[in-house]
């Protein structure tokens, strides 16, 4: 894993085979909860952990080192949180992974900072073990928004970012149509289905919308829509 800057920002990269094995770091300053997490993923087959960080500061040497998929980070964390790692990520390793938030609060500032930083979506510490290792699954095939509700109700309360409208101006009608259906947490089949057109035609809408919006994956590209106003932060809005 190259520490240069990615050479495709703004895209996600390319979805994973389904049936891959997903390699994951775990980050948590907490002994207790990296432990059950390892012994939670480790009843999965194709979860694999390959390590662990007790603090922020130890996850980009680990994430060169052991170059996994997914890293499964804690935002409150010594010498470094999980903000600031997962910016590090994002910024400074040319294939960085996928990062999903887990914390013990849903309605955290710092998960909504998280996931502008280029985290991909959060769980719930209390959450089941099948969810926590689906969300894993998730993130690993770039392929849909982790939990759309629950970044809808992490959006939702802010003001509208007027200045950021202009972002939006940039895309087309259809890419517009795609923002809307990836608000809505579909995958890319399924916005196909949606609109009638291939698989393909999808992805390359997919890519164009996060390469003119600048981001670094679906989910900050959603947070964008809502800030802007484009999708509601209404049960109904969308």
């Amino acid at each position: 894993m190259s520490t240069a800057p990615p050479a495709n920002a703004g895209q996600d990269t390319p979805t994973r085979a389904p049936d891959a094995q997903v390699s994951v770091l775990i980050a948590d300053d907490e002994e207790l909860t990296r432990t059950g997490l390892r012994v939670l993923l480790a009843s999965k087959p194709d979860l694999d952990v390959v390590g662990e960080a007790a603090d922020g500061a130890a996850v980009l040497p680990l994430a060169v080192r052991l170059r996994p998929d997914v890293v499964l980070m804690d935002v409150r964390m010594p010498r470094l949180d999980g903000i600031e790692a997962t910016r590090r990520l994002r910024s400074e390793l040319a294939e960085p992974p996928k990062i999903v938030v887990i914390t013990t609060f849903e309605n955290d500032e710092y998960v909504y900072d998280a996931l502008q930083a280029g985290a991909s979506g959060f769980v719930l510490k209390r959450a089941p073990a099948q969810q926590i290792a689906q969300a894993i699954r998730l993130v690993a095939t770039s392929d849909s928004v982790l939990f759309p509700e629950a970044v809808r109700r992490l959006a939702s309360g802010r003001p509208v970012r007027r200045d950021a409208a202009r972002k939006l101006a940039v895309l087309t009608r259809r890419e517009t149509h795609i923002l809307r259906w990836m608000a809505k947490g579909l995958t890319n089949q399924e916005i196909s289905v949606e609109l009638t057109v291939s698989l393909e035609t999808v992805k390359t809408h997919v890519g164009n919308v996060l390469a003119k919006l600048g981001a670094q994956n679906r989910t900050q590209a959603v947070i964008l829509a809502y800030e802007t106003g484009l999708v509601g932060t209404g049960a109904t809005g969308l």
